[in-house]
């Protein structure tokens, strides 16, 4: 069975081709690949008795907003081709072709300790700098970490978490 990745990789870079980045298509990329992300429907599209129009129904059914008509014939493609459980990796690679056009990077902030508003916008600036492009920043509250942050954007790692520079002492200490 080939890897999830490389059978999303031409869905998405299908969609961003006929959408482009547009804030809508990412919205119901998005809300799409959340629905596609339950079990329940996942377990309900791979039932040989089911037909494509009736799993179109029910995602229809569930969708909180009215689905532009490019919208309900990428989803019709993709329940086609018994390809719902890809989805969210599609829509996790529309969201990051969508990033690099606009030059932005998805940045995740593990921090113990959660972040008021003026906080995160001096944390978002220095980050900024730091990794030499625009981010959405998203935090996450990890209080394990003890202390410090910890920031993840793409496969780059910035960690100056109390967790990792007392690991760092046990290293070294052990060595």
């Amino acid at each position: 069975m080939a890897e999830v990745a490389t059978v999303a990789r031409p869905y998405a870079e299908a969609l961003f081709q006929s959408v482009g980045s547009s804030t809508d298509a990412g919205f119901w990329v998005e809300e799409l690949a959340q629905i596609a992300a339950d079990d329940e429907l996942l377990q309900f599209a791979d039932n040989p008795k089911v037909g494509s129009d009736q799993v179109m129904a029910v995602i229809q059914s569930v969708v909180r907003t009215q689905l532009s008509p490019q919208a309900v014939n990428f989803l019709q493609l993709v329940v086609e081709n018994g390809r719902l459980s890809a989805l969210p990796e599609i829509a996790a690679q529309y969201r990051a072709l969508s990033n690099a056009q606009a030059g932005v990077a998805d940045a995740v902030v593990q921090s113990a300790f959660p972040f008021d508003g003026g906080q995160l916008a001096d944390l978002s600036g220095t980050l900024e700098k730091r990794f030499a492009r625009r981010l959405n920043l998203s935090v996450d509250v990890k209080p394990e970490l003890i202390g410090g942050i910890r920031v993840v954007v793409g496969d780059e790692v910035l960690d100056t978490s109390i967790k990792a520079r007392l690991e760092q002492m046990k290293a070294a200490l052990t060595a």
